[in-house]
């Protein structure tokens, strides 16, 4: 697909978001805006695989008499933006048959339709961009078309607080690219892609410029400390926009930092790594503890996708200090394994999140403690559910464990490294992640197990129904997509090869030729892993089991009443709750995470009223920096807001005095 018909599909976006104006008040206009969505984020995607699948190392540019008059738009596709493209086509092509669906749920869908394509063509737009000015741009499009989708259902609570908290760090993130990609211009002002690889930066320039673009692109990302919009703003979208939040966005924020890290700035130096990979630990813990205390299912998964996004970001720090320590071979294996968990994160958080819309819709609740026994009335949707439950979980065979894999694998090639420093922060880079994958696993086991087993909390679980068959149909694709990469690896991972050789001047070993399917991440004789054997190994053993069980113990089954723990005819409320599968967490890591608090109100004997319990969580990030930034920010807006009531006198007397000003700034100036 020419890099030409990228770009008038994005605008067939464009104009279909105005379309849907008059298509959302129609009968069938959600299935006509989200059918059309479907189509051509298929064919974009179609094109981007096969320009990454049949790339040579060449790029395809286009430049368009748009944008800034004396340059003009600047358009470009390669390796990488092919595999993000992919990313984020095929993610929007699960989101728009899901929504065909749950978009007919949608109370206030002219709130949704418009900015619904336009969100989709500011995504893509980045990816394409090959100057500063049309990146920037593309940048606001997308990020001014999620903020109008967050704040679809403005009327619910919180959802105002969300969308002004976005918009702020939204702005905040793109400041700090422009003066990223300022610096990078430099003297001569040529804001193209081209001009700045020819000349390069200085390492000053280089190390600002490093700084300023991990803000910027972090906090799109949800990199801690900011992640803060990140939790606020998903859940209060629709739930086929959260996955695209989630699952989509936050890798066109990853995919920025990469342009410019691995591209843009040249060949990176041996500390690059260490804030990157400090920054990457901190998230990924953080993230999982906050995700591993939420009652709200979205919330969990929101949280959830800050510790992703945090084991992405430690195997890019680990690419860069591979890199400036000339070790080509490790950082190639560091920049496939965060790759690949980009895919996978983008598959199994699509998953996740369309399975909260699902139960959302049959429950009409988000919250855990209102939920269980849904495996039961949600059959198929409980499957694709614990499908995305035990890939988060990076559980063998499927693919969340293979790309935490590869990153371990990384990770223990760090002895080899020069550098002191890299030496010892990267072990303990190892033990934070291995610390949030325990965790995670513990997160899901608890967020799946409170939602779907046991017996309903409420009458909202009891009366629950499965979701129509559109969105069946997208979670099952992705729940098989999650299974066959994580199945067959090697097929990716050789798909991703080309990215990689283009970023670090090598790849890993072809994984096509290594017998039997298996992956090998530098050498045959080091390690490998076959997921296709665990797999048969998986299935073999259960049904071996199973046999077993029905051959040899069916005479010996007695059936009796189950084991009530002397409590006959137990409410459901005796169940594990959310809040106590959490407790051990919280009480030996909530002093210093999130200063939880437990307070519990206990009647007097006789007194019939129930007993209360509340736990109280703090975000340090929000009490430390934001809340005293506003702060300072509310009481400076006081003492201007008295600029307007001077008189007449006064208002002349200052201009006077700025004139005044201005003139001796110009006179100091000649």
């Amino acid at each position: 697909m020419p890099l030409v018909g990228f770009f008038i599909g994005d605008v067939v976006l464009l104009v279909l978001g105005g379309a849907a104006l008059a298509w959302g008040r129609q009968r069938r206009g959600s299935d006509a805006v989200y059918g059309a969505t479907l189509v051509l984020s298929l064919v974009a995607f179609v094109g981007a695989l096969a320009h990454l699948l049949g790339a040579s190392g060449t790029a395809e540019t286009l430049v368009l008499p748009l944008g800034l008059p004396w340059s003009g738009a600047h358009f470009r596709i390669d390796a990488l933006s092919a595999f993000f493209l992919a990313v984020v086509d095929f993610g929007a092509a699960a989101a728009s048959l899901y929504a065909i669906g749950y978009g007919r749920h949608e109370h206030e869908p002219l709130r949704v339709l418009p900015f619904f394509p336009v969100f989709l063509a500011g995504m893509n737009l980045v990816l394409i961009a090959d100057d500063a000015f049309t990146f920037l741009l593309a940048w606001e499009f997308m990020s001014l078309a999620s903020w109008a989708l967050v704040m679809a259902h403005h009327r619910e609570a919180g959802n105002l607080r969300a969308g002004l908290v976005y918009v702020t760090m939204a702005s905040a993130g793109t400041f700090a690219l422009l003066l990223a990609f300022g610096l990078l211009a430099g003297s001569d002002g040529d804001f193209t892609f081209a001009a700045i690889r020819a000349h390069g930066p200085t390492p000053v320039v280089a190390a600002v410029v490093l700084g300023l673009v991990l803000f910027g692109t972090g906090s799109k990302a949800g990199l801690v400390p900011l992640h803060v919009w990140l939790p606020l703003a998903h859940p209060a979208a629709p739930s086929h926009v959260s996955a695209l939040m989630s699952g989509v966005m936050t890798k066109v924020a990853i995919y920025g930092f990469m342009r410019v890290t691995f591209d843009l700035l040249g060949t990176p130096s041996w500390w690059w790594g260490i804030p990157v990979l400090i920054t990457g630990a901190t998230t990924a813990v953080i993230g999982v503890l906050f995700a591993l205390v939420q009652s709200d299912l979205k919330r969990v998964l929101a949280y959830s996708t800050i510790e992703n996004i945090g084991v992405i970001f430690v195997a890019l720090g680990l690419a860069l200090a591979f890199m400036g320590n000339g070790f080509t071979a490790a950082a190639a294996l560091a920049m496939t394994a965060a790759l690949f968990h980009v895919l996978n994160h983008s598959l199994f958080k699509n998953l996740l999140f369309f399975g909260a819309g699902a139960v959302l819709t049959a429950t009409g609740s988000r919250d855990l403690g209102r939920m269980g026994g849904l495996l039961n009335r949600m059959p198929a949707t409980g499957l694709f559910v614990l499908i995305g439950c035990a890939a988060i979980s990076a559980l063998p065979p499927l693919n969340g464990f293979v790309s935490e894999w590869l990153v371990f694998q990384a990770i223990l090639l760090s002895p080899a490294l020069w550098s002191w420093a890299l030496k010892l922060l990267i072990p303990a880079v190892g033990a934070m992640l291995a610390l949030a994958a325990a965790l995670a696993g513990a997160c899901f086991v608890r967020a799946y197990g409170i939602a779907f087993l046991g017996r309903p909390r409420g009458p909202e679980a009891s009366d629950a129904r499965e979701v129509d068959r559109w969105s069946l149909t997208a979670m099952g694709v992705l729940a098989v997509l999650c299974l066959l990469t994580g199945i067959f690896p090697g097929v990716v991972i050789d798909a991703l090869a080309p990215i990689v050789h283009a970023a670090i001047g090598t790849a890993m070993p072809s994984q096509s030729a290594i017998a039997w399917l298996s992956i090998a991440p530098i050498a045959e004789s080091r390690s490998s892993y076959n997921g296709l054997l665990v797999f048969f190994f998986i299935v073999s053993s259960a049904l071996l089991a199973a046999y077993a069980i029905h051959r040899f113990a069916s005479a010996a089954i007695r059936r009796a009443p189950a084991w009530d723990c002397g409590f006959p005819e137990a409410d459901p409320i005796t169940q594990y709750s959310a809040e106590s599968f959490s407790q051990p967490v919280r009480r030996v890591f909530g002093n210093f995470a999130f200063r939880a608090r437990e307070r519990v109100e206990m009647p007097p004997p006789g007194d019939l009223r129930p007993a209360r319990f509340e736990v109280t969580l703090v975000d340090l990030a929000w009490e430390m920096l934001y809340a005293p930034l506003i702060g300072v920010v509310g009481r400076v807006a006081d003492v201007l807001n008295r600029v307007q009531f001077l008189t007449i006198r006064q208002y002349l007397s200052l201009v006077f005095a700025a004139l005044v000003f201005l003139l001796l700034v110009l006179a100091s100036w000649g």
